[in-house]
């Protein structure tokens, strides 16, 4: 028999608590609850362990010992209204959102049926759109900044009825929780998120869930003073609470504090909830190769079950034989639903490629193209600057969903500034004007720090929202490269589809500016390495233009790189083409037509090569055809193969290193796909194999030249 708030329960809780009875305590039926999400979780954990051993489970990462924190916190959680960006421990959590144990299980059999990754993903890596769990991965930390973002579209929401309607399932009071382990927190990401979470006062949980184990690294080695909370105290804004995240009632009210908080919108929170981890690391790790045993016997006292069940029987909410029945029962439950998850195949091998860019928008298409229809208002000649400015300006009359946000973007950050100021718009002023028209909610500057801004772009996306973020120079993203590669890269894929974050990352690179060895780099063959990218550069200020369009309406993430030495060059200028005009992505551009041999080319090598191909027909004859390739991912090849087939010649001139740079691959897939119509060797001209110096000679010497381009035309025609 179940007693329901009788006066011995209420007594009993009075004993276990002291004077501190609160009117909102958990009764038995709750308790009883989380206790069975709690032995749902360890048996999904320990049915895991034996399909592991069998083979039939393919990876092995364990939540025990973080249940009572986790179930404590759900009760206080808004599935579908509230949204969570998850790690990998909290198994008994996204049970208590919602997520059943057959598709947990799914997904560490690597089946197709799995819903949160399709097979893709390993698993304890939770995603759910009904429920709002954002799309997990791996890297630990990358969520803090994530969850930024999230809380970041609410807010931005909030204040604007427009952009309400465009936000996913937005609610005035609603909170992000963000969840991570105690070893998270020596990622810089974790005090970019907070720093911004602060400055904001976003409604942001964050939960460490510090089990005192990072793998084999204590918390003392990981945290200055082997306690983070500690650190975290000059924080404005910031409502710090520790709990004993193995006990229920210390748990729960910890969190109805932290949540509390949120809701009233006083500020971010930080639960730091101290657990165990009875299991190692992971299926690959052996704890017992750096735990004493002393030291385990002592976090076995501890364990959440053990402490919860003793509770339950102490204040008379279960006898031991019902507990007993009721483990019995979970347990042949996650059984069966293991046994059920075992029926289920793995993917095909023939959807490998699947979701690595959308499904349903195509920006290679032919609604994307609408090169040839121009709309123009004047023949006024207009800078590759001009016509980015023009572009970002329709887009944002036409879409209140974009947000342009980046390093020095506002024409001023303070607002009594506005109006008596010229306004900065960016150092290279592609953005100037934007604030002072579409306000401060939609344009505005980020911290220097280019992981926060991606990892908030992220964020952002994931509620719905079109965030056009600026990184101010290439030289400078890799702090952000994490982001870029395993999160806004791998969102459609990893989650089958169910989650996209089609941000345009606009970054300028590029040498020819004295820029020296930090501000003159290329490196576009990593971004176009980098699977579910799209990866755009354009020469002059009409392709700019109509990229840049098609960059913002498509649903892919994608790089969007503008060449520094191109902005306001005369030669590439062009009039503005109208708010439709669009150049669809893998369409390249015969910018001159030829005979004897064929230039492809891109971004500032185009001007120099056109420069070289004249002189190469007027002293010599040689007829060059040149090709613009406008993207690199998706690369046209089509363009470049019937142009070889007519040529049979072939030269590939870009501005990056030589050696293993975008030449290579595109000279490799002509070799391998046009070999019988080439009458001589794919020759390429580049730049050295080192960085861009900063003297002038230096850098000439460095980066190839018109005359280098044209010596290479010459040899390939053998002159």
């Amino acid at each position: 028999m179940i007693p329901n708030h009788p006066r011995e329960y209420m007594a009993t809780l009075e004993h276990e608590l002291g004077s501190d009875i609160e009117s909102d305590l958990p009764g038995p039926h709750t308790l009883l609850r989380w206790y069975r999400t709690m032995v749902t979780a360890r048996n999904i954990d320990d049915r895991e362990a034996k399909l592991y051993k069998q083979g039939k489970v393919f990876f092995l990462i364990a939540g025990a010992g973080h249940e009572a924190i986790q179930v404590a916190l759900a009760d206080f959680l808004r599935p579908g209204s509230d949204w969570f960006c998850l790690y990998y421990r909290d198994r008994a959590l996204a049970l208590a959102l919602g997520v059943p144990p057959m598709e947990q299980l799914l997904q560490g059999m690597g089946a197709e049926a799995d819903p949160a990754s399709g097979g893709r993903q390993m698993p304890a890596h939770f995603s759910d759109e009904r429920l709002n769990i954002v799309s997990a991965s791996s890297p630990t930390g990358t969520q803090f900044l994530h969850a930024v973002g999230c809380a970041e579209a609410g807010l931005r929401a909030s204040r604007s009825p427009e952009l309400r309607n465009h936000v996913g399932s937005f609610a005035d009071d609603e909170i992000v929780l963000c969840t991570a382990g105690d070893g998270t927190t020596s990622q810089g990401e974790f005090w970019e998120a907070l720093n911004t979470a602060c400055n904001l006062k976003l409604p942001i949980l964050f939960l460490i869930e510090d089990n005192e184990y990072a793998i084999s690294v204590p918390v003392e080695v990981q945290t200055a003073g082997g306690n983070v909370s500690r650190l975290l105290t000059g924080f404005p804004d910031l409502k710090i609470l520790e709990c004993d995240g193995t006990d229920l009632l210390e748990s729960h009210r910890a969190a109805r504090k932290a949540v509390e908080w949120c809701r009233d919108r006083r500020g971010p929170a930080v639960l730091h909830a101290h657990t165990t981890r009875p299991y190692s690391h992971s299926g690959s790790d052996d704890e017992t190769a750096y735990r004493s045993p002393a030291e385990r016997e002592a976090q076995d006292r501890r364990d959440p079950l053990r402490k919860a069940r003793r509770l339950l029987t102490d204040i008379g909410v279960a006898t031991p034989e019902e507990l007993d029945r009721m483990e019995a029962d979970v347990g042949a439950a996650v059984a069966a639903a293991a046994d059920q998850a075992l029926e289920h195949p793995q993917p095909p091998a023939d959807t490998a490629t699947k979701w690595l860019y959308s499904e349903t928008v195509d920006p290679t298409g032919r609604d994307f193209d609408t090169e040839d229809r121009p709309v123009f208002a004047d023949d006024r000649p207009l800078t590759m600057v001009d016509l980015l400015n023009r572009c970002l300006r329709s887009e944002m009359e036409r879409d209140p969903r974009i947000i342009v946000f980046g390093q020095d973007v506002a024409d001023a950050s303070r607002e009594e500034a506005l109006g008596q100021v010229k306004g900065k718009g960016g150092v290279f002023k592609v953005t100037h004007g934007l604030q002072a028209d579409f306000g401060s909610n939609r344009v505005y500057n980020a911290p220097l720090a280019e992981a926060n801004i991606i990892g908030r772009a992220i964020g952002m996306a994931s509620r719905g929202l079109k965030p056009v973020a600026e990184i101010q120079f290439v030289d400078y993203i890799w702090p952000a490269f994490m982001q870029i590669r395993n999160e806004l890269a791998t969102m459609r894929y990893r989650s089958a589809g169910k989650w996209a974050a089609p941000v345009v990352v606009r970054t300028t690179y590029g040498g020819y500016i004295k820029g020296g060895i930090y501000h003159s780099q290329t490196a576009p063959t990593l971004f176009a390495h980098t699977h579910g990218l799209r990866v755009v550069l354009p020469s002059n200020a009409l392709d700019a233009n109509g990229l840049l369009r098609t960059a913002i309406r498509c649903d892919d993430p994608v790089m969007f790189l503008e060449h520094k030495h191109l902005y306001r060059q005369v030669h590439n200028k062009g009039a503005d083409p109208g708010p439709d005009y669009m150049i669809p992505f893998g369409k390249a551009k015969v910018v001159r037509g030829g005979r004897d041999l064929t230039v492809v080319t891109c971004g500032a090598l185009v001007k120099r090569t056109m420069d070289a191909a004249r002189v190469a027909e007027k002293r010599h004859g040689v007829s060059t055809e040149v090709i613009d390739l406008r993207s690199l991912s998706p690369l046209d090849m089509e363009t470049i193969g019937d142009s070889v087939r007519r040529t049979n010649k072939v030269m590939v001139a870009y501005e990056d290193a030589l050696s293993w740079g975008i030449g290579s691959e595109i000279a490799a897939l002509i070799a391998d796909e046009l070999f019988p119509w080439l009458d001589g060797p794919v020759r390429r001209v580049a730049a050295l194999d080192t960085w861009v110096a900063f003297s002038p000679r230096l850098e000439e010497a460095i980066l190839p030249q018109a005359d280098d381009v044209l010596e290479g035309i010459l040899g390939l025609a053998g002159y």
